[in-house]
């Protein structure tokens, strides 16, 4: 039971929209077309707008037709309406590509194009953003958990391609489909784990908690501030997890739940230090302004966590999409302007559930 939105565009020549003879001609085709298509149509509303003109209709099923020209002469059409679960839809994407080949046909337009009906409401949500904010639609299908920790809003989906899927503030996390995430994080392969001491910088979803425990780590120590998410993720996401987040305390790690600035800054005044430090926080972000209060996050928890490495230790991390090189570029930059100088690897790998390649880092001390 969910709103379905139409979503039609073409493009004429800006004269046809200005003129006011051939736009009343440019309506009267196109209310032609929608007649043949849409029994019972009933006009609403009309008005001019800057040179160009909205006009509403309504339609079968309760339907809101918009029709908007601009004067620069691209015409959208719009076409919205409520679907019952077991209801038939007013349009497929087969009959709305035929009604874009007419509406074509009747403007004489020099291109069109038409989308998939676009899905609002219900009890989950099928729409998730790339790292550069493309949008992306999912095969979900249910809502497993949902919860609202102090800190976010915490969801796990399912997909029927992906798996359980956690989503964090409306932002796709980790799906049971992303084991190459975990491995291309830690590197699976080229580092040797065995008998070395790491730090986790938040990993709530325990997926590199338990895939680390694999590799006969001395100790593991992970600092995550939201409880709720490992919960949901010990229940929903077991696949991910296995066990690890059942308990806070096993025989060679301890799962601390607070904030890891904290928890780092306590470790530099005790003088301690690690092999590893991991940092699954939040992606870096897309802003590229150096001066802000996600970039100086970023400094800190950088600079914080050079402070607990041994010096041939390293930090690894996730950046952002490939897409986002502007991104990167700034945290390259960041990278190199640290209190203490630095060198660094990426690799990248394609992320199932982010439908695009992922940069992650190697930094170490020089």
């Amino acid at each position: 039971m969910v709103a379905h939105t139409v979503l039609l565009d073409f493009t004429v020549s800006p004269n046809v929209i200005i003129d006011v003879e051939k736009r009343s001609n440019l309506k009267s085709s196109i209310v032609n077309v929608l007649n043949d298509n849409f029994v019972g149509l009933k006009k609403l509303t009309e008005t001019s707008v800057d040179d160009g003109f909205i006009v509403l209709y309504n339609g079968p099923k309760n339907s809101l037709i918009t029709v908007r020209g601009y004067p620069q002469g691209l015409v959208t059409l719009n076409i919205e309406y409520y679907k019952q679960e077991d209801d038939d839809a007013l349009m497929t994407f087969e009959t709305t590509r035929d009604l874009e080949t007419a509406m074509q046909a009747a403007a004489t337009a020099t291109r069109s194009h038409t989308l998939a009906p676009i899905k609002r409401g219900g009890p989950f949500e099928r729409y998730f953003p790339t790292a550069d904010e493309r949008l992306l639609e999912y095969d979900i299908d249910k809502l497993v958990f949902e919860a609202r920790s102090p800190y976010q809003k915490v969801q796990i989906v399912h997909s029927k391609s992906l798996g359980n899927l956690l989503v964090l503030d409306e932002l796709q996390n980790m799906s049971e489909a992303d084991l190459i995430y975990t491995e291309t994080l830690m590197q699976r392969g080229k580092e040797n784990y065995a008998d070395k001491e790491i730090v986790i910088l938040g990993g709530g979803d325990g997926g590199l908690l338990w895939e680390l425990l694999k590799e006969n780590p001395k100790h593991v120590t992970m600092l995550e501030i939201d409880d709720v998410v490992m919960k949901a993720c010990s229940q929903h996401l077991r696949s991910i997890c296995g066990d690890c987040l059942d308990k806070r305390k096993g025989d060679n790690y301890e799962i601390i739940v607070g904030d890891c600035v904290k928890a780092l800054t306590h470790m530099i005044d005790e003088g301690r230090q690690f092999d590893y430090v991991f940092g699954d926080l939040t992606d870096i972000p897309i802003c590229t302004t150096p001066q802000s209060e996600a970039w100086d996050f970023i400094r800190l928890i950088l600079n914080s966590s050079m402070k607990v490495l041994k010096p041939s230790g390293k930090y690894m991390t996730h950046g952002n999409g490939t897409s986002c090189s502007e991104s990167l570029k700034t945290y390259e930059k960041v990278l190199n302007e640290l209190s203490v100088p630095v060198k660094f690897e990426k690799d990248n790998a394609f992320i199932p559930s982010f439908f695009e390649d992922w940069v992650f880092y190697q930094v170490m001390h020089k």
